[in-house]
């Protein structure tokens, strides 16, 4: 139409409403209680839950009733263009890892019920094989699925009474690129990004945590409204997936290990 700027095609031609591809392949890590190997495009984290049987000594001395769950976040040397040094060869956990996972833990705190899983700690780990954007929305929503089949295999071996999970949580990022809101930033989106959100929900649409920032830039209400409604939509889409992998979860067969195998498989390059 006459006098309309035309918009600006995303990087990977998405619409601006519109997730990456996402994907949850079970059972990826054998010695964990539930394992998941969790896709958002060619962002992927493998995301595990193991179950010890004891609390931590803060819980033992106050005697505080129930267990308790925490997280690990990590992003594997080979995950980013250029090698990142692991943590330990710093001495130190690098302040964005701990930010990382203090929020995949707060996360998942918040919709599951501590005092059902008995004197029990649920370590959560997130170990990022190949960053793309969204490293930290897609171990939430990873480790949601992860846990949940942790504690579906709890109840088939009658560890525990109820299933302690009160409802699913997932994350997405929403930023505004090149002037519009937009879901699920790449990392060419987030790098280049006015503003940067990053929205954790439950399935039932009440919020757990947001982050957000302006890049150098501010934002108006009306983008904010904006950011977070494409947000809801993103979660949503998510938790009917992650719905979806844990009912299948144990029946995992020959299709899932073909889709663990093209996971690892680059995409073709143009000529």
């Amino acid at each position: 139409m006459r006098g309309m700027t035309p918009r600006m095609p995303r990087p990977d031609s998405r619409q601006p409403d519109a997730l990456r591809p996402v994907s949850f392949v079970p059972h990826v890590a054998p010695h964990a209680t539930g394992s998941v190997l969790v896709s958002f495009g060619e962002t992927r984290v493998i995301c595990c839950a193991t179950v010890e049987d004891d609390v931590p000594r803060w819980m033992r001395a106050q005697k505080v009733e129930g267990g308790w769950l925490t997280a690990e976040y990590s992003m594997l040397p080979y995950s980013t263009l250029d090698r990142k040094p692991r943590d330990i060869s710093r001495g130190r956990l690098d302040g964005r890892s701990s930010e990382i996972q203090r929020l995949i833990g707060r996360s998942l705190r918040a919709v599951v019920d501590l005092k059902k899983i008995g004197q029990r700690t649920v370590w959560i780990d997130c170990d990022v094989l190949q960053a793309d954007g969204g490293t930290r929305t897609a171990s939430i929503s990873g480790a949601c699925v992860a846990m949940a089949i942790a504690f579906n295999h709890m109840l088939n071996e009658g560890k525990l009474k109820d299933f302690p999970i009160k409802s699913l949580v997932a994350a997405v990022s929403a930023g505004v690129f090149q002037g519009e809101p937009v879901l699920d930033l790449n990392y060419v989106e987030d790098k280049e990004a006015s503003v940067d959100f990053n929205v954790v929900m439950t399935e039932g649409g009440q919020f757990v945590e947001v982050q957000g920032s302006g890049e150098e830039a501010v934002f108006s209400a009306e983008e904010m409204q904006a950011m977070l409604a494409l947000s809801r939509k993103g979660v949503d889409e998510i938790t009917t997936l992650q719905k979806t992998a844990i009912l299948t979860a144990d029946r995992a067969g020959p299709a899932d290990l073909a889709s663990l195998t093209a996971a690892f498989t680059p995409a073709p390059r143009d000529p």
